[in-house]
């Protein structure tokens, strides 16, 4: 048995390398459908609302943390990955498909109300819907899914495990803000988050079948360790893990001024048409994706922590390149200068995941693996959604660029995301390398 347990942490596996893939791909084409495309159905389909819009994001932040804080106790307590990923991704699918069949008419229908209290129903029906497709997700996902990568990778080859898993989101993004933009024009978006709930519920089926656990992964903890992370004894105990998450808070929070509000901001502040913000998205992930392969290998031989002042520096000087890149005026040139600055700020958005997630994972005691998930989910999650769209759509409202054609609605909000939101996530960016040293200072000192 210890010559199988040292083989099988000499290599990630085929089998391995497959679930990771399917199951992490199609994991993050369901985030970023909820994290831009949700955004723009609200946006497009029921009112242009960025209130509504900064809501979701907030409220999904919370689900997000206390489902991944549960699941993640659980899993230790049952000594079970498998379960909650697979049954988790099918009943996911299944809430994605239903929030895409919302609608201030269905609202009407079924509620025998106007069309303005229609509205304002449905907005909130879109809210609780998003929540609980995050709290089937995150069980799944953020919990589960994550624990079991942990369980089953090893520092030597960490980084390039999670170089491919820092590319996952904006491969994601590229199919969402290209092909979803395209075939929502065709088939719609109830069509669209149908088609997309019955992949991922059918890519549940396929983990029944398919995934396993690691033989490391033993029954432990209980109920009472859903605080466990939060103790001051285990913070004391793990203080680079810690130290790592506070980069990971700022990174995401930085992340999140602009994120949210990046297709709409898109569309309506540079006016592009779907073809175009395909073009812009898709060329600057496809270019800073196959860097990032390089760079990630890479992290395996130099110091992840190192690493991180140069990720840190491209991905604030991709954010103040897109700032300024709004202020030109001539299209063509416009697109052009704006997917340059935005293969910059890929390239430095997808370095920092994936140094920030190898540095966390060589942090995690094998012992708390499932407890933690929901400490990390704090950090990267909770605070930076609560706190980065409250930022940046403050930051829109003070600019009140007005929406044009906003229609007789009275509820809606009339102004569009300001190119501003992209100066303040660079800015909060650069405050990471303030920590970098303290986090090579206590991570060298726990070594010893």
């Amino acid at each position: 048995m210890k010559e199988k347990m040292n083989n099988l942490g000499e290599r990630f596996g085929k089998s391995n390398w497959l679930i990771l893939l399917l199951f992490g791909t199609i994991g993050q084409l369901a985030w970023t459908v909820e994290n831009m495309y949700f955004n723009l159905f609200v946006y497009e389909t029921i009112a242009p609302d960025l209130d509504t819009v900064t809501l979701m994001v907030q409220l999904s932040g919370i689900v997000a943390t206390v489902a991944t804080l549960v699941a993640g106790v659980f899993s230790d307590k049952l000594g079970n990955r498998r379960s909650f990923i697979s049954i988790g991704y099918i009943i996911w699918g299944i809430s994605v498909a239903l929030f895409g069949c919302l609608s201030p008419s269905l609202t009407s229908a079924l509620f025998g109300v106007g069309a303005q209290r229609a509205i304002a129903v449905t907005l909130v029906l879109v809210v609780v819907g998003d929540c609980v497709m995050t709290l089937f997700g995150s069980a799944a996902n953020d919990a589960a899914f994550n624990a079991w990568v942990t369980d089953n990778t090893r520092p030597a080859y960490r980084g390039s495990v999670e170089g491919v898993l820092s590319i996952l989101p904006l491969i994601a993004m590229l199919i969402v803000a290209g092909g979803f933009g395209i075939i929502k024009d065709i088939i719609g978006y109830r069509s669209l988050f149908i088609a997309l709930g019955a992949i991922i519920s059918l890519v549940g089926v396929f983990g029944v079948f398919s995934i396993k656990d690691s033989e490391r992964l033993e029954k432990n903890g209980g109920f009472r360790d859903i605080l466990y992370g939060f103790k001051p004894s285990s913070i004391k105990e793990n203080i680079p893990f810690y130290t790592a998450l506070l980069i990971v808070l700022i990174y995401g929070i930085a992340a999140q001024i602009f994120m949210p509000y990046i297709i709409i901001f898109m569309t309506t502040y540079l006016h592009f048409s779907v073809i175009e913000y395909s073009i812009a998205f898709g060329g600057a992930i496809l270019a800073g994706a196959a860097l990032n392969l390089y760079l990630t290998r890479l992290s395996d031989r130099k110091s992840k922590i190192s690493m991180l002042y140069l990720a840190t520096a491209i991905f604030s000087l991709g954010l103040f390149a897109m700032y300024f890149a709004s202020m030109i005026e001539e299209k063509t040139a416009l697109l052009i200068v704006f997917t340059a600055a935005g293969f910059v700020m890929i390239t430095g958005y997808i370095l920092v995941t994936a140094l920030c997630g190898s540095v966390v994972r060589d942090n995690t005691p094998a012992h708390a693996v499932g407890r933690l998930q929901g400490v990390r989910m704090v950090f990267s999650v909770l605070i930076p959604m609560l706190a980065g769209p409250a930022i940046g759509n403050a930051i829109n409202a003070g600019m009140n660029i007005e929406l044009v054609n906003p229609g007789a609605d009275a509820m809606t909000t009339r102004y569009i995301p300001a190119p501003e939101i992209f100066l303040a996530g660079a800015i909060t960016a650069l405050l990471i390398f303030a920590l970098i040293p303290l986090l090579k200072k206590v991570t060298d000192k726990n070594s010893k």
